[in-house]
């Protein structure tokens, strides 16, 4: 059986993630709105797992007229995104896991750092040392803006959410398709509650931890760095 990757997606990426997770268009334009409160002159932004380079690329876009000097760096593990994923003019792509990537030299004064859905696919025992040096990495006032699927801490809201997910799902994917993805991804998404999101983010240094969106059990948190 062939490698899986959502690369490879039938009608691309983008496309498959927004008939994939509901609300995930309102998710993406509010992480556009907040990176115009952070983005500063002459910082680094940077979006890990960032697939197609979509939502760098309208950053870029976006806060062009008051912070025409910053660097945009997309870093991705998956390489068969990287056919798209075309360096240009402040805005580079790195073909990289970033637990093997250099903060101190390779992003200096880091401004936003986003992770939509990226995280989930670490090993656990990983995560914590990739927050630490996100907060680290960061400039004060800088933000953190990450999404992630967790866990319910109550296994009838678990149940609930989970199903009528479902339910929503088979309006884009039969249920082959859906039962199939979710035999795929068992051994690669290894989810958290929200207590154990949010508790990474505070042992990692951040003080302001404040979740901005939620669709069933698909939640984005902003952190920042006070």
């Amino acid at each position: 059986m062939p490698k899986f990757s959502f690369a490879t997606e039938e009608g691309g990426f983008d496309k498959h993630i927004r008939l994939s997770i509901r609300g995930y268009n309102d998710l993406w334009d509010d992480i556009l709105k907040f990176s115009d409160y952070f983005v500063e002159d002459g910082t680094t932004i940077i979006d890990i797992g960032c697939s197609t380079g979509r939502l760098l690329k309208a950053m870029k876009m976006l806060n062009s007229d008051h912070a025409p000097n910053c660097v945009y760096m997309g870093i991705e593990l998956e390489e068969e995104f990287f056919p798209e994923l075309i360096d240009e003019d402040n805005l580079k792509f790195q073909y990289k896991d970033v637990r093997n990537f250099d903060w101190l030299s390779e992003a200096p004064r880091c401004s936003l750092i986003t992770s939509i859905f990226s995280l989930q696919f670490i090993p656990k025992m990983d995560r914590q040392k990739i927050v630490s040096q996100i907060y680290n990495a960061l400039i004060t006032g800088g933000a953190f803006i990450l999404a992630e699927k967790i866990l319910s801490a109550n296994s009838m809201i678990e149940e609930m959410m989970t199903f009528c997910y479902y339910d929503w799902k088979r309006q884009n994917f039969d249920e082959k398709q859906i039962l199939e993805k979710e035999r795929q991804l068992r051994h690669m998404m290894k989810l958290m509650t929200r207590e154990q999101v949010t508790s990474m983010l505070t042992d990692a240094g951040f003080t302001s931890v404040q979740p901005f969106w939620q669709n069933f059990n698909f939640v984005g948190w902003i952190a920042l760095k006070s």
